[in-house]
């Protein structure tokens, strides 16, 4: 069994103390050795735990990397692994990342084409499928992605059955339905990034017309991600402030630069 620490050094300062009343220098070194044995034995015998804060990334795309460097700068997670089929650009990824690590605090990033790699992950991102071609419908489009998705999310599941995931793929709303009936996991842990994105933009342009910071702006676009989409302009404040008592053409038909109020 592995000594306590402050045994080994207790250890160590009486058979130095005896060692230097011995004149006999074979017994010198072979104390010595068995002091040097001592401290480099191991401390515990006990494997490494499994991550507790582990996060998987599907998909390399801009948006992935985007995802991973993301999670990495704001210190989420204590593994992070990544996952595509173009083995190539995936190994490009993570080297990056890890010549990067330097100045993170993320310990373990790990890439492979094997789902296995994500195995106990705490949330896993999909970020992969295929883009929308030229001409191409979107009912086309939905159903390529809904095949790609057959092949992620049981893999998913199978390595991480009590993880979280959280559907960035194109069309977002759908994919996001068909990964929960494809996982059989509670509806509260399939997440779809909805309209996140274009709540961001909204928050971004009246900012930019204002003169003022994002954070300063708060209001929501709801319905599903795309063309459809409502900007709530009656729910928009600044500072706390309600924008049509600060500006009443704002968002309204009169502003022939924002468009129609909803």
């Amino acid at each position: 069994d592995a000594l306590p620490i402050w045994h080994i050094v207790s250890t160590l300062h009486q058979e130095s103390r005896a060692s230097s009343c011995s004149t006999n220098s074979s017994a010198l070194h072979c104390t010595m050795a068995n002091l040097k044995q001592k401290l480099i034995c191991p401390v515990t015998d006990e494997k490494c735990c499994i991550p507790t804060n582990k996060v998987t990334v599907v998909g390399v795309g801009q948006v992935g990397m985007a995802c991973a460097v993301s999670i990495l700068l704001r210190e989420l997670t204590d593994e992070l692994a990544l996952i595509d089929i173009m083995e190539d650009r995936l190994r490009g990824e993570m080297l990056d990342l890890q010549h990067g690590s330097l100045f993170l605090k993320t310990p373990v990033i790990v890439s492979d084409k094997d789902y296995a790699v994500s195995a106990n992950s705490r949330i896993v991102i999909i970020t992969g499928g295929v883009r929308q071609q030229e001409g191409e419908s979107r009912l086309n489009l939905v159903q390529r992605n809904v095949n790609v998705f057959k092949q992620i999310v049981p893999q998913v599941v199978k390595y991480s059955p009590n993880c979280i995931i959280i559907v960035v793929s194109n069309p977002v709303d759908v994919l996001t339905y068909v990964t929960w009936k494809l996982s059989g996991l509670p509806k509260h842990r399939v997440i779809g990034s909805g309209t996140n994105l274009d709540t961001a933009r909204f928050r971004h342009l009246m900012a930019e017309k204002l003169g003022l910071h994002p954070s300063c702006c708060n209001g929501y676009v709801l319905g599903e991600h795309g063309d459809s989409s409502v900007a709530v302009w009656s729910g928009v404040n600044v500072a706390g402030l309600p924008l049509q008592s600060l500006s009443p053409e704002f968002g309204s038909d009169k502003d022939s630069e924002i468009g129609r109020a909803h």
